[in-house]
């Protein structure tokens, strides 16, 4: 093999790499919206015959055209959320407060390592708080509450060092409420209306 083909091999093999990661989170965010009834159609760009993520509403990228943002607050979304959100492993912020969604939160959502918000808040999920969100070492923001929730908070979320806002109030947990780590400075109010939390499940 002759040394002046091999910069143009390792380039295509990086376009490859690079459109298989981008397609990734084409199918990520399409298999969202087959699972959400989207009535004002908000989610009608997103098409996944446009390969590029980046054009669609809703959806921030970086300079590598991996998807970073999903803000869907109050689009009268119902439905449930899908296991694949966690192959969006450039995801910082996923928010979809103030909808209708049921179902449950998938733990595989413990795969975004990049995750630093999620606002799952006012919605109808069900289901635990998944262990896995432990995962999230860069998470500030966790808020879930206005749910209907059961099920314990998993303490694997005190060794989130960078959590400052928490929020599970107006859900139906039950148990220990964590006491150590960033819960040291969680506000009270963050687990009112839990008439069950701090007693046996």
């Amino acid at each position: 093999m002759a040394w002046s083909t091999l910069p143009a091999m390792i380039f295509t093999l990086s376009a490859v790499t690079s459109k298989v990661t981008f397609n990734s989170d084409v199918d990520a965010l399409y298999a969202l919206r087959q699972s959400l009834n989207d009535p004002d159609n908000a989610l009608q760009s997103w098409d996944p015959s446009n390969v590029d993520p980046c054009t669609w509403f809703y959806v921030t990228c970086d300079q590598d055209n991996r998807v970073t943002h999903m803000d869907l607050g109050y689009h009268k979304l119902s439905g449930s959320l899908v296991p694949e959100l966690g192959n969006v492993d450039s995801l910082q912020y996923l928010a979809l407060y103030g909808n209708n969604i049921q179902g449950s939160i998938p733990q595989e959502i413990g795969n975004l390592k990049n995750l630093i918000s999620l606002d799952l808040y006012n919605n109808s999920i069900t289901g635990n708080i998944p262990s896995t969100l432990g995962n999230l070492k860069s998470l500030e923001i966790l808020r879930v509450n206005d749910n209907r929730l059961t099920g314990t908070i998993p303490m694997e979320l005190a060794g989130i060092s960078s959590l400052a806002a928490f929020d599970v109030s107006n859900n139906d947990l039950c148990g220990p409420i964590p006491s150590t780590g960033p819960f040291e400075h969680i506000p009270p109010s963050s687990f009112e209306s839990n008439p069950r939390l701090g007693g046996p499940c």
